[in-house]
């Protein structure tokens, strides 16, 4: 994602290299399962004409992106770090940083849409979205956690998003 909209420079952010794996109902691996993704820029704002935050737009980052897990459900991006924005769903309200997730398995009918969100964000304790899952325990399987094994020198920060706690075998370089 730091590289499809690079029109006069590099994207504005802290970078991160964000791997997952997708894996179906009985724990085996989703191979070529299309995973898109969009977010918000490091600012808090989207690439899109409703979006008015004044937040600046970055003519380097659309924030939006798709890949293909590989055999063993495995997946990999490079982004940015995306910042919190307002939204109007109550008063004085802001999202915390996420990125969204649409992920199709061998069908469009197997399709899971959800966010990821990261450690240690205090917005986390007012969002409805993340509180509207009941389950804390299932909550917690949305926040992403540091890797540095998946950190690239020079490049991004890894970031892990666990399904069920499960970390992905193969290195995702």
């Amino acid at each position: 994602m730091t590289r499809n909209a690079v029109k006069t420079g590099e994207p504005i952010g802290e970078r991160i290299i964000v791997t997952g794996r997708v894996l179906d109902d009985t724990g085996r691996p989703v191979p070529n399962a299309l995973v898109e993704v969009w977010q918000a820029n490091a600012a808090g704002r989207y690439f899109h004409k409703v979006d008015q935050h004044p937040a600046p737009l970055d003519p380097n980052f659309t924030g939006t992106g798709r890949c293909l897990t590989d055999e063993n459900g495995v997946y990999h991006f490079t982004t940015i770090k995306p910042g919190a924005y307002p939204w109007r769903n109550h008063d004085n309200a802001w999202r915390p940083a996420h990125i969204h997730y649409s992920i199709c398995g061998v069908n469009f009918l197997q399709r899971l849409v959800t966010q990821m969100y990261f450690p240690g964000d205090p917005l986390l304790a007012i969002d409805p979205i993340y509180n509207g899952i009941r389950d804390p325990e299932a909550r917690k399987l949305l926040i992403a956690t540091y890797d540095h094994s998946l950190t690239q020198p020079e490049m991004g920060a890894g970031i892990y998003l666990r399904p069920g706690g499960v970390r992905p075998s193969p290195d995702p370089a």
